[in-house]
């Protein structure tokens, strides 16, 4: 189990919010393939505020009855904008709100936003003070964090400043990335910081992040932790079966295979035509390739099917790369 004040999960693993990729569709393919919880992509506070006046709400901020539960990341700088911006992603039905003090990005660090706010533990808390005294009771309000800023003492004692206030001022949850703000996805995630978090937090619900692309790993680091939960992150891109396979180990059963090409095709095609639904013909091949790419890793033959992924520039190549490289490659290979 794993519980956000009111908001009972029964699989303690949920889909990370991931900028450019955790969007509608990816959510409904994560759903399908055993997820129970997902975070939307990140999103601005000033892009919440104005795209919800026109008609692209729907491509980002439209919640259907198949996404429940799912809830909004929401990353800026300004408390009265984060407020404004959170009241408006409640509005358009989110069940949860998670605050991004995390991002590693540089353009976002220079303008004071994600992680940049580790550094900054008064307005960090402020925000998140603001944001839980507006936000309905109902809605649970957690936290997205790295180890610290950098690797130094102080950087470590603002960390735990964040945190403990953060929950003091009524969070249900924090997610940690064992990596540094300065690091971003160089070295190892440090789980061994993470365990002392969870440490440090006791009974308060602690989710773990970073470098888990296994159903084996994920169950190793919870028990070595004692920590409450995961965020998939990379690891579900392109592998939404990943979060079948954790369900099966932390169940104590053997880990599913890999799904066979022809499993892969009848998924990847779905996700293709979710995403065409959504964003139209016009834009739906551009949009997907990235998400070739991640797809293609699965494959015996990934860089010539990935290379084919990016040449795609309509549904008919796409639907071409299919058929030469999953469909016909299974029948020519796999049986």
């Amino acid at each position: 189990m794993l519980k956000f004040d009111n908001l009972q999960l029964e699989f303690p693993v949920i889909g990370a919010a991931l900028s450019g990729y955790s969007d509608a569709p990816m959510r409904k393919i994560s759903r399908q393939c055993g997820a129970e919880f997902t975070l939307c992509e990140v999103f601005l506070d000033q892009f919440v505020i104005h795209v919800s006046q026109g008609n692209k709400s729907r491509f980002y901020l439209a919640v259907d009855g198949s996404d429940h539960p799912t809830g909004a990341q929401l990353m800026g700088s300004d408390p009265e904008m984060f407020v404004t911006a959170a009241k408006r992603l409640v509005d358009f039905g989110f069940d949860l709100i998670d605050l991004n003090f995390a991002c590693p990005v540089k353009k976002v660090l220079g303008r004071c936003r994600g992680g940049y706010l580790m550094t900054d533990p008064q307005t960090a808390l402020e925000i998140v003070a603001r944001v839980r005294e507006t936000i309905p009771a109902s809605i649970p309000l957690t936290i997205k964090l790295r180890k610290g800023f950098d690797d130094s003492q102080q950087s470590q004692d603002r960390f735990f400043e964040i945190i403990d206030g953060a929950f003091e001022r009524g969070i249900a949850a924090a997610t940690v990335h064992g990596r540094t703000v300065l690091q971003r996805y160089t070295g190892e995630s440090d789980w061994d910081f993470i365990a002392q978090a969870k440490r440090h937090i006791g009974n308060r619900v602690l989710l773990g992040s970073g470098d888990l692309f296994t159903a084996e790993t994920v169950v190793r680091r919870m028990r070595e932790t004692g920590i409450d939960g995961v965020a998939l992150a990379r690891g579900a891109i392109g592998n939404p079966w990943l979060f079948n396979q954790v369900r099966a180990a932390l169940a104590g059963q053997a880990v599913p295979a890999l799904p066979t090409l022809l499993e892969q095709y009848e998924v990847i095609l779905q996700h293709y035509d979710l995403a065409e639904t959504l964003y139209g013909a016009h834009r739906s091949a551009s949009d997907m390739r990235k998400f070739g790419v991640y797809y293609a890793k699965l494959h015996p033959e990934e860089t010539s099917v990935r290379d084919a992924f990016v040449r795609s520039k309509n549904r008919n190549d796409w639907l071409n790369v299919l058929k030469i490289w999953y469909h016909d490659y299974h029948h020519e290979h796999e049986t």
